[in-house]
């Protein structure tokens, strides 16, 4: 009994997992770990930490000032700002939907290839997997969404452990990459792939979703350890499984000098070194982290827009319904247009870390309002955290256009 109760107080944070891993996390991290070996570990490690405590914030602000986080910047800041975020966060949640789809739906087509001849096409992966979502948002409630997210989170952090354990890097390597650098690469840019790695871990969209769920589930401050505890375990599994999936790739990929130009290649590339079952474990993550990221994403654009009116999305309206089934229908174009769903996943995850910077700076400005925050206003120690973070983002950003550009 304390264990479902456990579970149904971390569920806002294995939300965010879902938000957080999806096929464009397992994109960077995959390429990473083709590319660099375990060298980019100490990104993903600061950037894990740096979630937690903006996901801890974010939450505290919420509960103290009883404002979502687009409202208070319209109300605090100016609108205009709030505006820009609606547009940026819903651009990079549309490259996410139409990335993770993509992905997914490739490598799919690429392993039934093993099983049918000429494999099931990408375009009916796609379709059956987006009807099947449509569906269960139709159908369903927030409630029944919340629990088929965290059983496909379940179901994804189990496989991409799995993987990591069967192909693991050596334990010498894992802690050469704790150490901070950027390592050479002829292949491929590495500040490109940072950044993609720190744009899908160190999301903005997961703090701002965080205000609203922080606010839907009606905590007080008297939840506050609830509060931390569930961004502590939400931002913990991040890097878990984020570094499981790197680390497979280090321990297969990178070993043998393969740099990874498409995720479905992995299906082939892994068969000799894993066999059929690595293959098919690597396949039900896969499968499992588009699924569990497409839920949440699709709601993102209603949800946004009704947190800068200061309201709770009504999912059951039309004008609401309307817009998630055209979200998720999005989630067909790579394979209908035979686009690149790598470079859209990786281009969405890179610009993400470009906004970043300024959702830090609203956050450290809201922080510091002792009539937002009262007693629970940012202290000095706190505000020192911040600056870290914001010139964290600001570099990571400089790095995301950087490898744009080259």
């Amino acid at each position: 009994m304390k264990i479902n109760s456990f579970i149904r107080q971390i569920l806002p944070g294995i939300f965010l997992i879902g938000f957080n891993i999806g096929t464009g996390s397992v994109t960077a991290m995959t390429k990473s770990g083709a590319d660099f070996g375990m060298a980019m570990l100490w990104a993903l490690f600061l950037s894990c930490l740096f979630t937690f405590f903006l996901i801890h914030f974010f939450g505290k602000f919420t509960i103290s000032s009883s404002l979502t986080f687009l409202n208070a910047i319209r109300k605090n800041i100016h609108p205009l700002v709030a505006i820009f975020f609606i547009i940026a966060l819903g651009v990079n949640v549309s490259g996410s939907i139409i990335g993770v789809m993509g992905i997914a739906a490739d490598v799919l087509q690429e392993w039934s290839k093993e099983w049918i001849v000429g494999g099931i096409s990408s375009l009916i992966w796609a379709s059956s997997i987006t009807f099947l979502i449509i569906v269960l948002f139709l159908l369903g409630n927030t409630s029944t969404f919340k629990k088929a997210l965290s059983i496909m989170v379940g179901i994804m952090g189990l496989s991409f452990i799995i993987n990591a354990i069967i192909m693991f890097p050596s334990l010498k390597e894992i802690a050469e990459g704790l150490i901070p650098r950027i390592p050479e690469s002829v292949d491929s840019s590495p500040f490109f792939v940072v950044a993609g790695m720190v744009g899908t871990t160190l999301a903005p969209i997961i703090f701002v979703v965080r205000s609203i769920l922080v606010k839907d589930e009606g905590w007080s401050k008297s939840d506050l350890k609830i509060q931390r505890t569930d961004a502590f375990v939400s931002a913990g599994l991040m890097f878990l499984i984020s570094a499981a999936i790197m680390a497979s790739a280090a321990g297969t990929l990178h070993l043998k000098g393969i740099t990874l130009i498409e995720t479905k290649e992995m299906v082939h590339i892994l068969k000799p070194l894993a066999g059929a079952a690595g293959v098919g474990v690597f396949v039900i993550g896969i499968t499992a982290a588009a699924i569990s990221s497409q839920f949440p994403n699709i709601f993102v654009v209603p949800w946004i827009i009704s947190d800068y009116n200061g309201k709770k999305a009504d999912m059951k309206s039309m004008s609401v319904r309307i817009i998630v089934v055209w979200m998720a229908i999005l989630g067909i174009a790579v394979p209908l247009f035979q686009g690149n769903p790598i470079w859209v996943m990786v281009a969405s995850q890179a610009f993400g870390a470009i906004v970043l910077p300024l959702t830090v700076g609203c956050m450290m400005y809201l922080a510091n309002s002792k009539k937002l925050m009262g007693e629970l206003k940012a202290t000095t120690p706190q505000n020192l955290i911040f600056v870290v973070i914001l010139i964290f983002a600001t570099i990571m950003g400089g790095a995301g256009i950087y490898g744009l550009i080259n």
